[in-house]
């Protein structure tokens, strides 16, 4: 069934691919603040928010930095997955654009957080980073790549409880709905917080997905448009026809969504594991399809570890964060 709503088409056109392209080591690159369209505000102290990008490329990154750290469990999936560090332990977490060459931008934290620590390389002062990137070159004829400068940046312009959402940081060129990539749309950046009594959780992604972002009603928000008819149709109905044999599915590779969810609640490592999983497998209803062998996703569940989450549990807990974890993927779209 086709589907209409009432957000705006926001075409992604296709990257002409150019041997050539205009790298970081062409151009004089000053990073630039990047602060979306909108603001996502969120109550959990000691975790701080900043965002640049290279309006050259468009790309960007967005660093997450808790100084006193959290423990952490990771869960990546898809069969392209772009990351590093991957630590049990995180004073930041590091999300860019540029592929695999965006990783830098981790570098550029790591170092930054090393010399806020005066230099200090006892084994108990070391800042754990990690980075994850998206493949974001689609829909853009540049190979500008977040590096250490703009990751450096995005740390000095942390701000606590503010999450900047849009066409921002990491989700500065990402696009989803690319079964076709002529009906591709640009997302973006986009995050939601809830709370529960005295339990908190703040989730933020990045989505840039072959699939497209699905309402609560089953409405298709974002991706797979359709300019002659103006609609917007789920990607089964072009897989259906291909297996029909009524016309080709032309997925697009290069794919990824990114994902960081923070709780205040105490678990346990296994149920921290188990979160993480829970969360992330939920957001297939926001996003058709997901996890695929063209997509990276990944997802950070950090915890800061103040409230038993008495009466719920890890389960209850993970059920609440992924109805947040819904909102943050819709934000992104709008």
């Amino acid at each position: 069934m086709s589907t209409t709503n009432g957000a705006g088409p926001r075409p992604a056109k296709r990257s002409a691919f150019a041997a050539g392209a205009v790298s970081n080591d062409d151009v004089a690159l000053t990073p630039q603040p990047s602060p979306g369209s909108s603001t996502v505000e969120f109550d959990l102290p000691g975790v701080f928010v900043g965002t640049a990008e290279y309006a050259e490329g468009p790309t960007g990154c967005t660093v997450i930095h808790l100084p006193q750290g959290a423990r952490t469990a990771v869960d990546a999936r898809g069969g392209a997955v772009g990351l590093s560090g991957g630590y049990d332990f995180h004073h930041a977490i590091v999300l860019a654009g540029g592929s695999v060459y965006g990783l830098e931008a981790a570098a550029g934290v790591s170092t930054e957080l090393l010399h806020r620590a005066e230099n200090r390389t006892h084994w108990a002062a070391l800042q754990h980073v990690s980075g994850a990137v998206i493949y974001d070159f689609s829909p853009r004829d540049t190979a500008i790549a977040p590096d250490t400068a703009l990751g450096r940046a995005a740390l000095a312009n942390a701000v606590e409880g503010r999450f900047p959402v849009g066409r921002c940081g990491a989700g500065r060129s990402a696009s989803v709905g690319k079964i076709d990539f002529s009906r591709a749309e640009f997302a973006g950046q986009g995050a939601a917080f809830g709370t529960h009594g005295e339990l908190k959780v703040l989730v933020a992604t990045v989505v840039n997905a072959v699939g497209v972002i699905v309402d609560r009603d089953g409405t298709v928000v974002r991706g797979n448009y359709h300019a002659d008819t103006g609609q917007r149709h789920v990607p089964a109905l072009d897989y259906a026809a291909a297996v029909d044999g009524a016309e080709a599915a032309r997925t697009s590779a290069g794919n990824t969504t990114l994902t960081v969810v923070i709780t205040n609640a105490k678990l346990t490592d296994v149920a921290l594991r188990q979160f993480a999983t829970q969360v992330h497998s939920s957001m297939h209803r926001a996003i058709h399809p997901f996890h695929t062998e063209l997509d990276g996703d990944t997802l950070f569940a950090l915890t800061t570890d103040e409230v038993e989450p008495l009466g719920v549990g890890g389960t209850g807990l993970g059920t609440l964060a992924s109805e947040v974890a819904w909102d943050a993927v819709l934000s992104s779209a709008r």
